[in-house]
């Protein structure tokens, strides 16, 4: 795991704690593993396996007697050292917004003297995280070393909260796991200011009481385009480095392919690739990449021999039947000269719950019980590769947008959504009175404030567990959805009191004071926020040592380009998928293979259910004594009678099963955990949750 970490002290230099113990006076703390940056008084480090041209500092010349100014960033950036100056000029004046618009993905930091900005991303998928300190405040882009730092606690509510309404972020606040660490909400930046902090929003929040303005859809479109050809190119042109040097090969085991090899070693090819799974997403930037001129491939002499084409993985479960036309198409889009195509085969061994161990992670997320299967398909790609996770939340319309469009009298717009809902639920009865019912919800939600959407929610939680509601088809999903807050998947197998806990949640931040947005365009951002959080804890749960994974569509210039598109776009069926065709055909790429842009999400859900069926034994004793228990958010009988249930075909949210199991583990691996992420004369004592016990059910209020 890689993270940024540094803080800014009243005191007179960056490692002196006397602040917090008198006898401490003069002692040093830094993080295990880091490189320094910069030093004293507001120090800043980044920790783990960074590639140096992964870390740019540019210093801007200052007249004697000014404060120095400089300015970190860290990841891939495409912006020229001019462009780095240009943009600690403007953050001088207070001008944050140009640090957020090069391509690529990246964390900026910027210092003036002794202020010091840290600024977030827009979607979330690099956050940044502070918690008072030493008479200041500490900053990093993970929560788990600062937690270390203050030797914190589990915050129970956050994880109560986290499984009851992990898309609502009223509910979940600016809090992490862990007590006292707090997070910056995508869209804002930390500014300190010798101790003192400050967060403030960089970007501009739409308003109830103005409608959105149309922008042409062609220009749109071209803006996505240019974005995404853009955050392309940025990684291709950025220094390739080899690997790092790799352990011996262990030569030809019957049954292992080049794949199967590296991935035994623990590295990948060299070079550029990209997943070619069916997804239209991720085709959309394997195709991009091999398009752009220049030399976009694995490196000469390395791996698979291809010489400088890209290497474009397609994952085979062989596992579940049902994905032959995925597979089909991937062989057509690899016809392409400039792709080298690999199938990487595998079956029961990389079934979702086929592994339950593995390393801990910043925070759980619901991919844990995953990172076996994703680790296995990214040890066959490139060093740096390619993945179009993100792009349904950045691209599609979440359900509460059609809210939006009756705010803005555009009532026509639902014909073609709702008519696309009524032929999903097919000849039936019910099907009729599909576009009434989503009419008269989504006007429901339009004539609904803020304030009394989340009171109603707050209401209606704490008999989540008993009144589950059903999401069989896309029409109940998208009735579920047309709402200001709304329960999560796990919501149904959580305990009346950490549900009332959350219900608590809910009514205070209804009464608190915020920016009014429009519900569509809100509830969207929160789910794009919850997404590229999981996204974030994939990367650290299936990561392989040397590689990068890019998810483009995740860049803030993506996310602005594709915040331009008209709603009325957004929301008519297919929209994701002829948006990505218009991309393409803009770069030259007209020919699809049929079928091309279709939803595959019936081969995860079946390989999901095969994984459980599987693994039930580990499962139920994983839920024998589980901690979540302990902490009193389950009950641990209800959740065995659950995967039981799931495993014998029962229809129930795979996903909710996920987010509690994976929970679980997470929180076993926290507890097993030795060691901090600091050193030196003034460490912490004890790692964060050292206690080694998970807070009873009496603690909730924390």
């Amino acid at each position: 795991m890689r993270w940024l970490v540094g803080w800014s002290s009243i005191a007179a230099s960056f490692g002196t704690v006397g602040a917090v113990d008198a006898g401490d006076e003069g002692r040093t703390v830094h993080p295990v593993g880091s490189q320094l940056l910069w030093g004293d008084p507001d120090p800043l480090w980044a920790v783990g396996d960074w590639r140096p041209d992964e870390i740019r500092v540019v210093t801007a010349a200052t007249p004697p007697g000014a404060p120095a100014a400089r300015i970190a960033v860290l990841g891939c950036c495409g912006a020229t050292e001019e462009q780095l100056r240009v943009g600690l000029l403007s953050a001088r004046g207070g001008a944050l917004r140009h640090l957020t618009a090069w391509p690529g993905s990246y964390t900026a930091v910027v210092q003036i003297g002794r202020r010091i900005t840290v600024v977030g991303d827009l979607a979330g998928a690099r956050p940044v995280f502070h918690t008072p300190w030493a008479n200041g405040t500490a900053y990093a882009t993970a929560a788990l070393p600062l937690a270390d730092l203050i030797e914190a606690q589990l915050d129970i509510g956050h994880l109560a909260a986290l499984l009851a309404c992990p898309d609502t972020p009223e509910a979940l606040g600016n809090g992490t796991p862990y007590a006292g660490v707090k997070r910056v909400p995508p869209g804002h930046a930390l500014i300190l200011r010798e101790g003192s902090r400050e967060i403030t929003g960089y970007e501009a929040v739409a308003s109830l009481a103005v409608a959105a303005p149309q922008s042409d859809p062609v220009r749109a479109v071209e803006g996505v385009r240019d974005a995404l050809v853009e955050a392309v190119r940025a990684r291709l042109l950025a220094p390739r480095h080899a690997p790092e040097a790799l352990p011996v090969d262990p030569g030809p085991v019957p049954g292992m392919g080049p794949a199967e090899r590296r991935a035994a070693r623990g590295a990948p090819v060299p070079g550029i690739g990209a997943d070619l799974s069916g997804g239209s997403a991720s085709a959309t930037l394997a195709l991009l990449a091999a398009g752009l001129p220049g030399l976009p491939g694995t490196l000469l002499g390395h791996g698979t021999g291809a010489g400088e084409r890209l290497l474009a993985v397609t994952f085979n479960d062989l596992t579940t039947r049902d994905h032959e036309d995925e597979l089909e198409r991937a062989r057509v889009i690899a016809a392409n000269p400039r792709l080298h195509h690999v199938v990487v085969a595998a079956g029961e061994e990389a079934l979702p719950y086929a592994e339950l161990d593995g390393p801990l992670t910043d925070e759980p997320g619901p991919s844990l019980v995953e990172a076996a299967r994703h680790r296995r398909r990214l040890a066959g790609g490139s060093a740096d590769h390619f993945v179009g996770y993100g792009a349904r939340q950045v691209l599609d319309a979440h359900p509460a947008r059609l809210a939006d469009l009756l705010l803005d009298r555009r009532r026509r717009h639902l014909l073609r959504p709702v008519a696309a809902l009524a032929r999903a639920e097919g000849a039936s009865a019910h099907s009729l009175f599909v576009p009434l019912a989503v009419y008269r919800a989504a006007r429901r939600l339009a004539r609904t404030s803020y304030r009394t959407g989340l009171e109603a929610a707050a209401g209606r939680l704490p008999d989540a567990n008993r009144h589950a509601p059903h999401l069989d088809t896309p029409a109940d999903a998208s009735l579920s959805a047309l709402t200001w807050s709304r329960p999560g998947p796990a919501a149904r197998w959580l305990t009346g009191e950490a549900l009332a806990e959350v219900s608590v949640r809910l009514q205070e931040a209804a009464l608190r004071p915020t920016s009014v947005q429009r519900p569509g365009e809100a509830r969207a951002r929160a789910a794009l926020a919850r997404h590229a959080n999981d996204h974030r804890i994939l990367e650290q749960a299936a990561e392989i040592r040397s590689q990068r994974l890019h998810a483009p569509f995740l860049d803030n210039q993506v996310v602005r380009a594709a915040r331009a598109l008209p709603e009325s776009l957004r929301v008519q069926p297919g929209a994701r998928a002829a948006i990505l065709r218009s991309v393409l055909a803009g770069a030259g790429i007209q020919e699809l293979p049929p079928g091309w842009g279709a939803p595959s999400h019936a081969t995860s859900t079946a390989a999901t259910r095969v994984g459980l069926r599987a693994a039930l034994p580990e499962l139920l004793d994983l839920f024998d004594a589980p901690l979540l228990a302990d902490a009193g958010l389950v009950e641990a009988r209800v959740v065995r009678k659950a995967l039981r249930a799931a495993s014998e075909g029962e229809p129930l949210p795979l996903d909710g099963l996920a987010e509690l199991a994976s929970t679980e583990l997470w929180l076993r691996r926290l507890l097993a955990r030795r060691g901090t992420c600091w050193t030196g004369t003034a460490a912490p004592r004890q790692r964060a949750v050292a206690g080694g016990v998970v807070p009873a059910r009496r603690t909730l209020q924390s």
